[in-house]
């Protein structure tokens, strides 16, 4: 445990770090030789600004911080993100995703449990209310990425998107309107039907017919190949399967999580840390991704608290995997990267981000980490 509360400490110290560094700019979704630089301009946005679908994950970052530390300079530097999350919101700036729920679930949901303050709540709410637009009558699926009327996103959604439900249940909790908990129940029940594989590999995207409803074809985008095993793809399924089964109450949601992650455990090599793609083996050079473990780990824990009956089990995996990446994805010191875990992968097949740090690996390894460390710690997600 020494070794863990150590790599935490110098995690909270590269936060601090990045704050004086960044403030309230946003940084890019990955590193370069190691070091974060602002977001880039596009278009209409200007260098440092919030954009994307990972800019949620250096506020979810603070709060964690402030939960393992108690510092106020996490928390009102969170806030500040916060803020600008709002004006993100109100202002309609690149919302034509399902990643509001990455998005929001961090930037206003977690405000609001932490302050209580109502206006982090209507920006929750409001942020549910517009990734609800994305729901796909009779396919029963959220759409993932782009307009709606894009004949070339329209019936697909990614397995990523199970980590957006959290944001409409959590909406349904608090409005009592059904319409979020029947999307959440419908979507997840589309995914675990289709993207999870016989064999308990994913599918990283599946399309539906947008007018029948039928389910048409698996593929990918990130993966070595459509019938390959995309590695974070099975992660956010051990995760998110995990979380939607505490949602819905459907059991096959729970078995669902466990066949993801019985597959990922099994395709590991021996160090544990693993491919960016599970068709790799040990002697592959193929690049690593750490993120995926970092997910994994997560998710593992969930299932610790969600499954008596495996529970020692999902815990032992757990430990076994972070320990891993603390020993092989862990900076040398604080002050060697920007970035809290190293080696990971943002998209492999387009050259983006490869052996890197990544914001998302970066945000779930010190989630791992405080799940760790805190006892009853309340998830965020």
């Amino acid at each position: 445990m020494e070794t863990v509360t150590s790599a935490l400490t110098d995690a909270a110290s590269v936060i601090r770090r990045n704050i004086e560094r960044f403030g309230d700019a946003y940084v890019g979704d990955t590193t370069r030789d190691d070091r974060y630089a602002l977001r880039p301009a596009a278009g209409a946005f200007a260098e440092g600004q919030n954009r994307g679908w990972t800019t949620s994950f250096v506020p979810g970052m603070q709060w964690l911080a402030w939960d393992a530390t108690g510092d106020e300079v996490f928390r009102a530097q969170a806030l500040r993100h916060a803020e600008d999350f709002e004006r993100r919101l109100r202002s309609d700036e690149d919302l034509e995703t399902h990643d509001l729920g990455f998005l929001y679930t961090l930037a206003a949901v977690v405000p609001w449990r932490k302050t209580g303050e109502d206006r982090w709540r209507e920006v929750g709410i409001a942020a549910a209310e517009r990734l609800m637009t994305r729901f796909l009558e009779p396919a029963g699926i959220v759409q993932a990425w782009g307009d709606l009327t894009d004949p070339a996103q329209r019936g697909r959604t990614i397995i990523d998107s199970l980590m957006n439900m959290p944001l409409l249940t959590w909406a349904g909790e608090q409005t009592g309107d059904p319409r979020y908990a029947d999307a959440v129940r419908r979507h997840t029940a589309q995914l675990r039907e289709h993207i999870l594989r016989a064999d308990d590999s994913t599918f990283h995207t599946f399309y539906w017919d947008p007018i029948t409803g039928d389910p048409l074809r698996g593929g990918t985008e990130q993966g070595a190949f459509d019938d390959s095993c995309w590695a974070r793809g099975e992660a956010w399924g051990i995760y998110g399967f995990a979380l939607n089964y505490e949602a819905t109450g459907d059991a096959s949601l729970l078995r669902a999580a466990w066949r993801c992650a019985d597959y990922f455990l099994s395709h590991l090599p021996a160090d544990r840390i693993p491919y960016w793609d599970l068709v790799y083996t040990d002697g592959s050079d193929a690049p690593r991704d750490s993120s995926a473990a970092a997910i994994a780990v997560c998710g593992l824990y969930e299932l610790a608290l969600v499954d008596p009956a495996r529970a020692d089990e999902a815990r032992a995996a757990a430990d076994d995997l972070l320990d891993a990446l603390i020993a092989h994805a862990r900076p040398s010191s604080p002050e060697a990267s920007d970035a809290l875990l190293l080696h990971g992968v943002y998209d492999l097949p387009k050259r983006v981000g490869v052996d890197e740090g990544t914001l998302w690996g970066d945000y779930f390894y010190l989630e791992a980490l405080v799940r760790r460390t805190t006892p009853g710690w309340e998830r965020y997600w």
